[in-house]
């Protein structure tokens, strides 16, 4: 059975005990950590001579962490991998040194659904005791844009759709399967005009709203935030929060990123502090899915 030297997992993956069990049969040593090391001195420190590495999207792999550990053959993202530009692993670089960068798809999606849908619910109807409208009022009929029609702002879509919205999308490309679903594509701008809830589904470092597309939103809006981290620059949400008393932006742990302290003072930022992609249910599909990636490894290893 093919094994690795060394594994080492350098923060909070979040794969289960079953994953954590598993991974003791695919290293000769398996040194796990459940924390988010602060520093790149300790991720070095961490890694040593480790040719197996796992980490989730929070800590940053850059060239040097690559440089000091010389070792690593595969890299492990337990989480998705959007693309190489975005994300917090430097991938062309691991890949132009013949490391293998594999991320995990699909796992958390239904969970960040189900926020989308019911944040927006209880904001509509003032379930929790703040309501956007005067009266009480449905997603029926609701102008909502999807900004990003990838696999989550899919399923974002067909379940506002079921609930009886109007959804249109923006997408660097169009998806003629969103097109035959149904689903009207628009230009940015257009979008952003003429919905009434805007739910940005892109991957991280992906900043399309700034003081311009703020201006053509106007006002009395909703913004749902779907993707990790910031999707916008922060002055220019501040200034369009506290523009009108019925602006609201919507997000979870994983959508706040690091920008709370200066969102926090917005009375209008309805912000849940977790994330809602981690559920009993997702973590297993990740742990699974991340045990499938070091497999494949192995045997494309095998056939080489």
């Amino acid at each position: 059975m093919a094994k690795f030297k060394k594994i080492v997992a350098v923060d909070e993956t979040l794969l289960n005990e079953r994953a954590l069990q598993q991974l003791q049969n695919l290293g000769d040593e398996v040194v796990i950590y459940h924390d988010f090391p602060q520093d790149e001195n300790i991720v070095i420190e961490r890694i040593a001579d480790a040719d197996c590495l796992l980490v989730s999207f929070r800590t940053p792999i850059r060239r040097n962490v690559l440089d000091a550990c010389r070792n690593i053959r595969y890299i492990g993202m337990c989480c998705t991998l959007y693309n190489p530009e975005s994300c917090n692993v430097d991938v062309i670089e691991a890949r132009k040194r013949g490391i293998t960068v594999l991320g995990v798809k699909d796992y958390g999606d239904e969970g960040v659904v189900e926020y989308v849908i019911s944040e927006l619910v209880r904001l509509l109807h003032g379930f929790g005791g703040i309501r956007w409208h005067k009266d009480s009022t449905e997603l029926t009929k609701c102008k909502t844009g999807i900004i990003g029609m990838g696999k989550t702002g899919r399923m974002v879509a067909d379940a506002l759709k079921f609930f009886g919205a109007e959804v249109s999308y923006f997408s660097r490309n169009r998806k003629p399967e969103a097109d035959d679903a149904g689903y009207t594509y628009m230009p940015l701008d257009e979008l952003l005009e003429k919905n009434e809830i805007i739910c940005t589904c892109i991957p991280r470092n992906n900043y399309l709203l700034g003081k311009r597309e703020f201006s053509i939103l106007g006002n009395h809006k909703i913004i749902v935030n779907t993707s990790v981290g910031p999707t916008f620059d922060v002055a220019a949400m501040k200034d369009w929060l506290n523009a009108s008393d019925g602006n609201y932006y919507l997000c979870d742990a994983t959508g706040m990123g690091n920008v709370y302290e200066d969102l926090k003072s917005c009375k209008n930022l309805l912000y849940t502090p977790y994330i809602s992609g981690k559920s009993i249910q997702s973590i297993e599909r990740l742990s699974q899915k991340a045990l499938a990636n070091i497999d494949y490894y192995f045997q494309e290893s095998a056939n080489k």
